[in-house]
């Protein structure tokens, strides 16, 4: 090939690409970062200053912006973080576990779910009441992770069948009655035992 040709640019193109990687895992890690911190601080107060959550988060305001322009945006970013973390969970177990018990540990985190939401309740709030705030996002990744779950289990015979989505999230929906603030765990340990026996009533396996 002679000098000039094709290939010397594309190894400044591959080199250029390989150069760009880190700075995106870079990127996602800081975006993560600033997710996990204002998870925390917002659950503990719902003006909690925008310049403190970066800070904890260990970045910079400009790297902070470029990911959240405003409070608003960052709220319901954590909002939608939070539930995709809980849909993703379903799939996860399912992988590793027995149906029964893959159903009964997303539960569980379901629950912690469920906390985040009250404790973030005022956050949201306030975002979605602002003036072209955005609307509160729906609850459709987590439904499907129900409908993946009780599909799986339906299955394998160790729910009792015809349970619908809609029949699940009502018998859990006390979860969301939930003090966050109090011993929450093991009121809804003893809450999600009796759904999940309640569950296996029936079920062809039994």
């Amino acid at each position: 090939m002679p000098e000039g040709g094709r290939v010397p640019e594309k190894r400044e193109k591959d080199d250029a690409t390989r150069a760009d990687t880190p700075l995106r895992s870079d990127a996602q890690r800081n975006r993560e970062r600033i997710l996990e911190v204002a998870l925390s601080e917002l659950t503990c107060s719902a003006d909690a200053p925008l310049s403190a959550i970066a800070k904890k988060a260990g970045v910079g305001q400009g790297t902070f912006y470029r990911n959240f322009p405003n409070r608003e945006a960052l709220v319901l970013e954590v909002y939608r973080h939070e539930m995709q973390q809980v849909a993703d969970a379903a799939a996860q177990l399912l992988q590793a576990q027995a149906p029964d018990q893959a159903l009964r540990k997303w539960m569980d985190r379901l629950a912690r779910y469920a906390m985040t939401k009250a404790g973030l309740a005022e956050a949201m709030r306030n975002a979605v009441s602002a003036p072209g705030g955005p609307a509160r996002p729906g609850h459709n990744p987590v439904i499907e992770a129900a409908v993946l779950l009780l599909k799986a289990n339906e299955e394998a015979g160790t729910i009792r069948p015809g349970v619908t989505p809609d029949d699940f999230m009502l018998a859990i929906s006390g979860l969301w009655q939930l003090d966050p603030h109090t011993d929450w765990q093991s009121r809804a340990t003893r809450l999600l035992d009796l759904v999940m026996d309640g569950l296996r009533a029936g079920a062809r396996g039994n």
